[in-house]
């Protein structure tokens, strides 16, 4: 019993220990908790710089951008006031140099009257060479002088940073805007359309289609729109990834659309500009008078930009904000997307 007895005052001892060992515990679970907190402070304080960072970064690239397009509008108003101011001056002098050529005038008139009214017919005989010198003198008088001086020069507005922010802004408000479709009236033999009238094939072989349609290309592998721009901005994107051989800009109706001659080939005529690929050769064609553009790569899609009050056709890659090619030219009359494939699809 004593043996037993002690047993018992040991295990309640040893309870009684355990009881009093648990304590120092409590402060450990604390310290767990504590940190845990910090940690979760730390990461809460980190996304809260990260946050601060990236919008520090973006009001930064804002204002630099604001500032490099301030310094561009600057010197591109220096310059027109500039051109202004020459081609005024110009006038001005064109202005005195015609005021003295009609009082030269006036005084010949004066005396050739005064000469052939005065003289018998053997005097204007005798005078005919003095008068033919007169005359001469008179027609020189008449000449413009540096004509050319007197006509503003547009040259001066060009910009490529202009150029790269006006494709920029454009193409990236083509969301929801209208998409281009194709006119199957239009379609050659050898081109195949998707359901949704957006994605041209090429097929080495002629398929059966009504040739005697006069919207129709019969022989080029080429298509139209659905609807002409005629004004204001206008802006497509066209993919182009799958081919290695197509061509894409804008044309005027009257674009030769019969026959195997080089004259139905885009670009190859006065009614048609098109952004031409093949193979590894990229290039601006227009009236058949090829211009080569130079790529490090080929693009995977193309921008095209028209602008009718600015009269410019613009070739864009959205992918690295690259201008390919930019043409000036007036266009008189409402032009269509248009485009042709050699090789696969666009």
């Amino acid at each position: 019993p004593s043996a037993l007895q002690r047993n018992r005052d040991s295990s309640g001892s040893a309870g009684a220990g355990g009881e009093a060992r648990c304590h120092p515990l409590a402060p450990l679970a604390s310290s767990d908790t504590t940190t845990s907190v910090l940690e979760s402070q730390r990461e809460a304080v980190s996304e809260m710089d990260a946050a601060s960072a990236a919008r520090e970064l973006v009001v930064q690239r804002l204002l630099l951008v604001g500032k490099a397009c301030e310094n561009e509008e600057q010197q591109l108003l220096e310059r027109v006031h500039a051109e202004e101011e020459r081609a005024h001056q110009s006038i001005l002098t064109q202005q005195v140099h015609w005021t003295e050529a009609l009082h030269k005038l006036g005084a010949l008139r004066t005396y050739l009257v005064d000469m052939i009214t005065s003289l018998d017919d053997q005097g204007l005989l005798r005078a005919e060479q003095e008068i033919f010198e007169r005359t001469e003198v008179a027609e020189g008088i008449l000449e413009p002088q540096e004509s050319l001086k007197l006509n503003f020069n547009q040259s001066c507005v060009q910009s490529p940073l202009l150029h790269r922010l006006w494709a920029c802004a454009v193409l990236c408000c083509l969301t929801g805007q209208c998409l281009i479709h194709i006119d199957e009236k239009t379609l050659s033999p050898h081109l195949s359309l998707s359901e949704d009238k957006r994605t041209l094939t090429f097929s080495p072989k002629k398929a059966k289609l009504d040739s005697g349609c006069p919207e129709r290309f019969d022989h080029w592998p080429n298509a139209l729109a659905t609807a002409p721009f005629h004004s204001g901005v206008c802006a497509w994107k066209v993919r182009v990834e799958q081919s290695c051989a197509y061509k894409l800009g804008v044309c005027y109706s009257s674009v030769p659309r019969k026959g195997s001659a080089n004259e139905g080939r885009l670009g190859f005529n006065a009614a048609s500009w098109v952004f031409s690929r093949y193979d590894k050769e990229f290039r601006f064609l227009h009236a058949g008078q090829p211009q080569p553009v130079e790529l490090i790569k080929a693009p995977t899609e193309i921008g095209v930009l028209l602008d009718f009050a600015g009269g410019e056709l613009l070739f864009y890659d959205p992918d690295s904000c690259a201008i390919l090619f930019s043409h000036r030219q007036p266009f008189l009359e409402p032009v269509f997307p248009v485009f042709a494939v050699a090789h696969q699809s666009v």
